[in-house]
């Protein structure tokens, strides 16, 4: 798994890259963290190289969506694949995540 945050163009991209199993989720996890507190800036979660998330992936991503909104950011799922967007819609997560 591959995990990388980087700042453009005032926005916040994390890219995800592989499977995100129970033991990869606990590394991206502490990549991620920054992204809990984005003071406002938009975060966008690129999803176009994941292959796979476990439900530790889904908490991580559902802690991130809880902390950006609480500092007033906005997160974007982008480039998620048929099969994640199958995990999305199966745990409810589709109605609370904005997608791209």
């Amino acid at each position: 798994m591959n995990t990388k945050i980087e700042e453009i163009d005032g926005k916040f991209v994390a890219t995800l890259e592989g499977e995100m199993d129970t033991a990869a989720a606990m590394e991206a996890e502490e990549i991620l963290k920054p992204l809990y507190k984005s003071d406002g800036k938009e975060v966008i979660i690129d999803c176009n190289g994941l292959e796979y998330i476990a439900s530790s992936g889904l908490r991580i991503l559902l802690s991130i969506l809880k902390g950006a909104k609480a500092s007033g950011s906005q997160v974007i799922m982008r480039g998620v694949n048929d099969d994640i967007m199958n995990v999305f819609k199966l745990t409810g997560f589709i109605s609370i995540f904005e997608f791209e």
